[in-house]
């Protein structure tokens, strides 16, 4: 994409599953984004409007770098959907098949499959109170809250909890109160799933510094995690969000997400709305 620093910045509208993102490529210079930018971003009346942001950068040890914002101009330390959708633009982009990415969720790979799934490996789940992390030390598969929730990191905090129908729950009404909880000292996502089948679960969510959003893929990770955790499903599970299905593989080498990818138009932002959010 051509650019010149004196008219603006282009950048790329993605989702997956419904979960949306604006994307910014940075490779070759310096990041752009600042917590005043994601937000004027974010702003779905004012700016463009999406989940997350998603900054691409160069990497000394990986193909590329990804860092991730909130809408509320917080930073986020995974992003699956957003992974996804990225390595599908640069595996296209160096028709290349495999990827790998320097997040601060660690070093990650995607791959092309042969059906022309993009697959992420997401990482292994952090299970440790002091990873995930909680406040202090507690049962991480009955945590003591309403609901008696399991918690995941999955490069951000997660807190899941199975319900008998998740199309009842208005994550609006409960999610804050979870996110927000003391027990987590960095604010969590919350999941609310219920189980359909041994290999598919009904999942919505309440994602931090975002609100409710239509798919979260780090969260559809650590769903599948807390389920077959639990003794709820396999390894291998349809995650039917809002938004369309991703599908998570728990493998010995980590957690495997894949699912749509939707390039939905390029954009520019103007000289103007740079230097007012800086």
């Amino acid at each position: 994409m051509t650019e010149d620093a004196h008219a603006g910045l282009g950048f790329i509208k993605m989702h997956g599953a419904g979960n949306d993102f604006v994307v910014i490529d940075s490779r070759g210079r310096e990041a752009v984004t600042t917590p005043a930018l994601a937000r004027a971003l974010g702003d779905r009346h004012r700016g463009v409007g999406f989940d997350q942001l998603a900054e691409i950068r160069s990497a000394q040890d990986a193909d590329i770098a990804i860092d991730f914002w909130n809408s509320d101009g917080s930073r986020a330390g995974a992003c699956g959907n957003a992974t996804r959708c990225i390595a599908d633009l640069v595996l296209r982009e160096r028709d290349a098949p495999a990827l790998s990415i320097r997040t601060e969720r660690g070093l990650l790979r995607a791959v092309r499959h042969a059906d022309g799934a993009v697959w992420v490996n997401m990482g292994h789940p952090q299970r440790d109170w002091a990873e995930v992390p909680l406040a202090h030390p507690v049962d991480l598969m009955h945590l003591p809250l309403p609901g008696d929730p399991v918690t995941v990191g999955m490069g951000n905090p997660h807190c899941v909890l199975f319900v008998d129908d998740a199309e009842t729950i208005d994550p609006q009404g409960s999610g804050p109160d979870y996110e927000t909880n003391p027990l987590f000292p960095q604010r969590t996502n919350v999941e609310f799933a219920s189980v359909l089948s041994a290999d598919t679960l009904r999942m919505r969510v309440w994602e931090r510094g975002a609100g409710v959003t239509l798919a979260c893929g780090s969260g559809a990770c650590a769903t599948a995690v807390a389920a077959h955790l639990r003794g709820l499903t396999g390894r291998q599970v349809a995650l039917v969000m809002d938004g369309g299905i991703l599908r998570v593989n728990w493998r010995d080498d980590g957690v495997w997400l894949t699912g749509p990818v939707q390039r939905v138009f390029d954009g520019w932002l103007t000289a103007e709305t740079l230097a007012q959010n800086k």
